[in-house]
């Protein structure tokens, strides 16, 4: 569950007054808008990497708001997926498993899962250099999800790939959250994408987040 209550943020000379919207448990909720209006600052804010003004910030109905982003056990992928270079796909998917201190079978078992879940088993020892954009989507997805989070959340993740990789992503997404059960909030643009993912769908205009309609 992810809600926000009040929430008031500030970042340069841009802010976001009294946002609350709740996502409950297990749902798949999308956030859209226009480009520029605070939806990348909301998920920050909910991660711990922006701070809020006013307001609170509930996970899982704790109270969040001033913890610190590694307490938070949130899964988070930025619109450039953040991914080391230098590193391989399968240190990615064991990054965030051994900064939790997590044992070699614990972490030898959940890479084979996820690998398996994501179909990158194939590409462990790959460096990320040479990876396609739907592969490093997959391996950024896998990061996200390895240590098991209650919440997952996702920064237009699908732009710049191109239309077949992004419908085939669309159908990964959805069995990989129906199947670990996570609380998603996503950021598009997309109404394909909406409809593709989304049973909660959220629009944020003139600084206030509504909840739409969902087609029947």
């Amino acid at each position: 569950m992810i809600e926000l209550r009040d929430v008031s943020i500030t970042a340069g000379q841009f802010s976001l007054q009294r946002i609350s919207f709740k996502v409950n448990q297990g749902d798949y909720g999308v956030l859209m808008g226009q480009t520029g209006r605070g939806k990348t600052t909301i998920l920050e804010s909910i991660c711990g990497l922006r701070n809020v003004d006013w307001g609170e910030i509930l996970i899982r109905d704790q109270n969040v708001t001033d913890w610190s982003p590694g307490d938070r056990e949130i899964g988070y992928v930025p619109q450039d997926l953040a991914l080391f270079p230098t590193m391989s796909v399968q240190a990615h998917l064991e990054f965030a498993l051994k900064l939790r201190k997590c044992g070699g079978t614990d972490i030898a078992r959940r890479v084979s899962e996820f690998s398996e879940m994501l179909g990158i088993g194939h590409l462990l020892k790959r460096s990320i250099s040479g990876l396609s954009g739907g592969e490093r989507q997959r391996v950024a997805l896998g990061r996200a999800l390895s240590f098991q989070p209650s919440v997952l959340l996702l920064d237009e993740p699908f732009s710049a790939l191109d239309e077949s990789t992004r419908t085939e992503m669309h159908v990964l997404l959805r069995a990989v959250t129906e199947s670990t059960g996570v609380t998603t909030l996503h950021v598009t643009h997309s109404n394909e994408e909406a409809e593709a993912l989304a049973n909660r769908r959220f629009i944020l205009q003139n600084g206030v987040v509504s909840e739409a309609a969902q087609a029947m």
